[in-house]
């Protein structure tokens, strides 16, 4: 699962995604520095996973990533191929949600795209430019659609109707996550025709130091101007996040959050927020060996989250042994929850809670 960093150029997008992963993009003062998308496998700041490593003691640990990718900066006409419109669009269509990067801080030695700073006309600029390619899609399909249900094919008439009501919420400047439809209609036909506007997204916006913690004027426009989206806003004063980076020592880390202000980096707060907008959730296995985050999507099975780890245990699953983390926590150890009677055993129709402690029995 991808999410993709996308904004105008110049908002901070490359810096955030230096701060994010380890691959360094390039960085400059100028519109499109980064011309290849960069992909960075972030890992997911998690403190259970500290919290199971201090009771189990294994060989390693490895914590749960996602992956983020770094988009050059769109510029109005994108859709036309504008700047390196096409690409970056096809870029985006290949990620599943989407990280709005808006500039909400004054700096004169950082030039704008469009001379001023304005979040609010940023985002309506990206707004379109994603909207207008979602719209020549549909109009494609449409006209493939449109034959086939004047020929009175029922699954083309219904697939029309939903074509066309989303043709006039994109005229409108409505993305398609803000369009209503059935269950039904979303699974049969929005879904399957990928369009950019219906993926998920949050807003990050990008202050100074000062506003790290409290925000500013910029950021409670933006938290007005999308009030009816369902979206997340999150204030990050990426420059400073940048600085943090820069610091090898955790101590000197700590320090400098304390500062400011902050209790953690806002990146950490990102990654997981990320992680949250594709709707992941993370289990747990614990042995000597490793404790290890597994990804799961929201609402996996017990075998489907066994067909994370091999293919083979989804195949042959038989049960899963589940400890909750709260109760791995209490008791201190898997024979402590055991003896408490805490341990369960589920089947194939288990629905994974976030946090599990899990260990699969298989047999292929």
């Amino acid at each position: 699962m991808k999410a993709g960093i996308v904004g105008l150029p110049n908002v901070g997008k490359s810096t955030l995604f230096n701060c994010l992963s380890n691959a360094k993009a390039q960085s400059a003062n100028f519109p499109f520095c980064t011309i290849e998308p960069n992909i960075g496998v972030v890992n997911v700041p998690d403190p259970r996973l500290q919290k199971l490593e201090s009771l189990v003691n294994p060989e390693r640990v490895i914590p749960a990533t996602v992956e983020i990718v770094d988009i050059a900066g769109l510029v109005k006409g994108a859709s036309k191929g504008e700047g390196l419109g096409n690409q970056f669009l096809g870029n985006i269509r290949e990620t599943d949600a989407i990280l709005h990067v808006l500039r909400c801080f004054d700096n004169e030695n950082i030039v704008h795209v469009d001379g001023s700073v304005d979040p609010i006309r940023d985002k309506e600029t990206i707004d379109m430019e994603l909207q207008l390619k979602d719209l020549e899609t549909v109009e494609k399909k449409l006209d493939k659609v449109k034959r086939a249900a004047k020929t009175g094919n029922k699954e083309a008439q219904k697939e029309e109707a939903v074509l066309l009501k989303l043709k006039a919420g994109l005229e409108a400047g409505t993305s398609v996550r803000a369009i209503e439809f059935s269950d039904e209609d979303l699974e049969e036909f929005v879904n399957p025709a990928q369009l950019i506007t219906a993926k998920p997204v949050m807003y990050v916006c990008n202050v100074d130091e000062g506003s790290a913690v409290t925000g500013n004027a910029y950021v409670e426009q933006v938290r007005e101007a999308v009030k009816d989206e369902n979206a997340e806003v999150l204030v990050l004063a990426v420059g400073t996040e940048a600085d943090i980076n820069e610091l090898d020592d955790y101590e000197e880390r700590q320090m400098f959050l304390q500062d400011i202000g902050l209790d953690e980096p806002g990146s950490a707060k990102l990654i997981r927020s990320a992680y949250k907008l594709l709707n992941q959730q993370t289990y747990f296995t614990a042995g000597v060996k490793e404790v290890r985050a597994w990804t799961v999507t929201v609402g996996a099975t017990g075998p489907q989250a066994a067909g994370v780890i091999h293919t083979d245990f989804e195949k042959g699953f038989i049960r899963a042994e589940v400890i909750a983390y709260d109760d791995y926590i209490q008791y201190g150890s898997e024979a402590k929850v055991k003896e408490a009677g805490k341990m369960r055993v589920e089947g194939k129709n288990y629905i994974v809670k976030d946090g599990d402690v899990m260990h699969f029995l298989f047999n292929v």
